[in-house]
């Protein structure tokens, strides 16, 4: 895992197409915004685990 320090306004590339800008913090939340491209599904963590929950449901349906 790769730790780093980021102030509010600066950013985070990943891979030549993905930027995570730190728009905010305040208290113990941080607010951050991500530019990726439409093909590149963004989740929040617990939205991609019931999506997974979901299709492996889907598959054992089948």
């Amino acid at each position: 895992m790769l730790v780093v320090k980021r102030r509010p306004g600066e950013n985070l590339r990943i891979g030549s197409n993905v930027s995570v800008t730190v728009l905010s913090i305040s208290g113990n939340q941080v607010r951050v915004g991500i530019a990726a491209p439409k093909s590149l599904p963004v989740h929040r963590e617990e939205v991609y685990l019931r999506i997974q929950k979901e299709q492996a449901q889907d598959t054992e349906k089948c």
